[in-house]
């Protein structure tokens, strides 16, 4: 019953005219983020980040996630029509969609693409509503050591999971450490790595890193790719089209495929690191091993795109389970969100649901909302999109690189923010040519700093002593949970290999 009450209330927050505003506004720009390729949610959301200044910490949240998840509709539109995913999450809906564009049935799969990210979508945030409070619960009485084992363990996880060389992952991350010592060491007050300047004592914050670094480091390698001299030629040609509504054989034949990638996807969702990519490539991998025509795939076959995206849907939401729950961001996205939720003051963890209840309760309600109005959006504007797709990069790069200008510099004034912005804009570019993880990097940048405290109170409490981490039963529950989850994000890595 205090699920439901709590819900009500929620929903109460959610349904106010400004947040359900702020709502409408992010699922929109989330399937313009999600269409636009070689952008994502993370970059998305650390551009748009420094306009919520000002807002309601709620409605900002509440905005910013519907930028999450609404671009993991987006991105599946470019992964139809032109072969090309907006964000590697949607990678396995080119293996089918693209081909059944060409056989003429774009209207059909973009109809039943729409269908099967709301099913998992709101299938995700039911398990959210139900799951959440639980983890929260568990983990109230956690202390000092706790904290510190589970900043470890996200961090872990992700270095495991995240795609390319896990060593690169470990120097992205200590990159990211490093950067998070900069500043005044609260508990002796001497200043570190400021270098004599001003602008460094409060230290180094992440908005110009994660915009610089998701924003225009993305910016950059697609100019790498060739993408500036994208013209505006749209749509490739395909066969007429037939009809744009789906027949009622892709509902019967895909139903249980549904089910399956949104079960699945949220499975993967909850573990910190693995992400909606692996969700989505897992999915595929499960639908065609356990199809009665195993040779249709590649080729058209519609169980092949809607398991994938009911997959990755459930994916972004089990990824908020975690980071409500235990305050553990499970993927770049979820990374900055955590750093929005710490810019306003809002500590995710066990306590965030009961000293925060409308706030909490406000964002998960309004994810419901959120995936009703994203399914609408996806069937009746899919034409307006579709524009989106036809504008240059050229006229669109320079956008982008004034609203990260602007935005950088409106949050303190700082010129010196802004330099390290076009710096981090670089090192991003670099560190994706080259497989390092800015991923990596922000989340250690976003929780070194909690990281050093719990890890100071921790050998305070034990005399400097790290057996504490094994003498408290709790601790060694952790310890277990991050043992086997390495180990499954080995075989997640070994997986994903085998399909790429």
């Amino acid at each position: 019953m205090d699920i439901f009450a709590n819900l009500l209330l929620g929903l109460s927050v959610a349904i106010s005219p400004i947040n359900l505003l702020y709502l409408f506004f992010g699922v929109m720009l989330g399937m313009v983020v999600g269409i636009i390729p070689g952008f994502g949610p993370a970059a998305g959301i650390a551009i748009l980040l420094p306009i919520t200044y000002g807002m309601d910490p709620t409605g900002a949240v509440i905005m910013l996630s519907a930028i999450y998840y609404g671009s993991m509709y987006g991105g599946t539109i470019t992964s139809i029509l032109l072969n090309t995913p907006g964000d590697s999450a949607t990678v396995a809906s080119t293996f089918d969609g693209y081909p059944l564009a060409q056989q003429g049935r774009a209207g059909p799969a973009l109809v039943m693409q729409a269908v099967a990210s709301f099913v998992g979508g709101t299938f995700g945030v039911i398990l959210i509503t139900l799951l959440a409070p639980l983890f929260a619960q568990v983990t109230r009485s956690f202390g000092p050591p706790e904290f510190f084992l589970l900043v470890m363990m996200g961090l872990l996880t992700l270095i495991v999971m995240i795609g390319g060389n896990w060593r690169y992952g470990v120097i992205s991350a200590l990159i990211g450490f490093a950067l998070g010592t900069v500043g005044v060491d609260l508990e002796t007050g001497q200043t570190r790595f400021t270098f004599k300047s001003a602008e460094m004592i409060g230290g180094i914050d992440f908005i110009p890193i994660a915009i610089g670094l998701f924003g225009l480091g993305e910016l950059y390698y697609a100019f790498y790719q060739g993408l500036h001299l994208w013209g505006s030629g749209g749509i490739v040609q395909y066969q007429k089209e037939k009809r744009f509504w789906p027949e009622l054989r892709d509902f019967v034949d895909t139903k249980f495929s549904v089910l399956r990638g949104s079960v699945l996807g949220f499975c993967i969702g909850v573990i910190p690191g693995a992400g909606a990519t692996i969700a989505s490539l897992m999915s595929y991998s499960l639908e065609k091993s356990v199809s009665r025509t195993p040779e249709k795939f590649g080729k058209g076959a519609m169980e092949g795109l809607v398991g994938p995206e009911a997959a990755n849907n459930a994916a972004s939401s089990g990824a908020m389970v975690p980071l409500l729950s235990l305050g553990i961001p499970g993927s770049a996205s979820t990374a900055v969100l955590l750093a929005a939720f710490l810019m306003w003051g809002l500590t995710p963890g066990p306590l965030l649901m009961t000293q925060k209840p409308e706030f909490a309760w406000g964002l998960i309600a309004s994810m419901y909302l959120g995936n009703m109005a994203l399914l609408g959006l996806n069937i009746f504007a899919i034409p307006l999109f579709v524009q989106v797709i036809k504008v240059p990069y050229r006229i669109l790069a320079p956008a982008v690189v004034l609203i990260c200008t602007i935005g950088t510099y409106s949050v303190n004034g700082s010129i010196v923010e802004t330099g390290l912005m076009f710096l981090a804009g670089l090192v991003g570019f670099f560190m994706k040519l080259y497989g390092y993880s800015p991923a990596a990097l922000v989340l250690a940048l976003v929780l070194g700093p909690l990281a050093e405290q719990s890890l100071r109170q921790t050998l305070t409490i034990s005399r400097g002593s790290f057996w504490i981490f094994l003498e408290r039963p709790t601790s060694q529950w952790i310890l277990g949970v991050t043992a086997v989850i390495l180990v499954a994000g080995l075989l997640l890595r070994r997986t994903r290999r085998e399909e790429e």
